[in-house]
């Protein structure tokens, strides 16, 4: 069995973001960048799976310009056995990664797709619900547990109500929760190996994908900050001043 995880860059979650003096977008020069967490997450579980005799392959694939090869390198550190580049520049929007990864699942025939749930840059929730229906494969999101069985997967997922477990058929997509498990740390003569593992490059432009954006980013503001709060004497005074000066009684 081959599973194919797809690993995005985005600035660390640990890096505190501000916006460009012009409104234009965020600052990313000299800015520390990582793999998005949830994706850690979908490639240790791929590891996993392999390590336990379920899985002979593990191929780790990022879409971004050529510094995303990093983010493919720590995929190779960590137990991915090959990588896969799919170079663009520019923000690409999800439906235009879905279309990519399509063209990339179709050449390499895997039999299941990791990824993480969401993206914490533009925190879209969308990629491999999009995939999943332009291959018309089953899937399972928001995955905190998986168990690979004969020809399919239970997957148990985090809903509003609470934990809900499914059965999907081999091949699937599977977006991958934080609560999956604990994604390891790449060790130093696993880093130093991954750099002798092949990672094949690929233009977007060569898989006739169309990637210009469809939605027009017009501005981004920093959120307005919060005002201080006051102390009031007695509850007397709080019902005052939610009544008189928040109206909100």
């Amino acid at each position: 069995m081959k599973i194919l995880v797809a690993v995005k860059r985005v600035i660390d979650y640990n890096v505190q973001i501000r916006v460009k003096e012009d409104g234009s977008g965020v600052v990313t020069d000299n800015v520390k960048m990582s793999t998005n967490p949830p994706d850690d997450n979908a490639i240790e579980e791929a590891v996993k799976i392999k390590e336990s005799g379920k899985a002979t392959e593990v191929v780790a694939v990022s879409v971004g310009e050529e510094k995303a090869q990093e983010t493919v390198r720590k995929a190779l550190a960590v137990g991915s056995d090959r990588g896969i580049l799919v170079k663009a520049e520019g923000m690409i929007e999800p439906l235009a990664v879905a279309k990519i990864l399509q063209k990339v699942v179709e050449k390499e025939k895997p039999d299941l797709v990791f990824m993480g749930k969401q993206a914490i840059d533009d925190d879209c929730n969308q990629t491999g619900q999009m995939l999943a229906a332009l291959l018309n494969w089953p899937q399972a999101t928001f995955a905190s547990k998986i168990e690979v069985k004969d020809g399919s997967l239970e997957v148990t997922r985090e809903v509003d109500e609470g934990l809900e477990t499914l059965e999907v058929n081999i091949p699937a997509i599977v977006t991958c929760d934080l609560r999956l498990n604990e994604p390891r740390y790449a060790s130093l003569p696993n880093i130093m190996k991954a750099k002798k593992k092949p990672i094949e490059q690929i233009n977007a432009s060569d898989l006739g994908i169309d990637t210009k954006p469809r939605v027009e980013q017009v501005k981004i503001e920093e959120p307005p900050k919060r005002k201080a709060g006051i102390k009031v004497a007695s509850v007397e005074e709080l019902v005052q001043k939610l009544k008189n000066e928040a109206k909100v009684l």
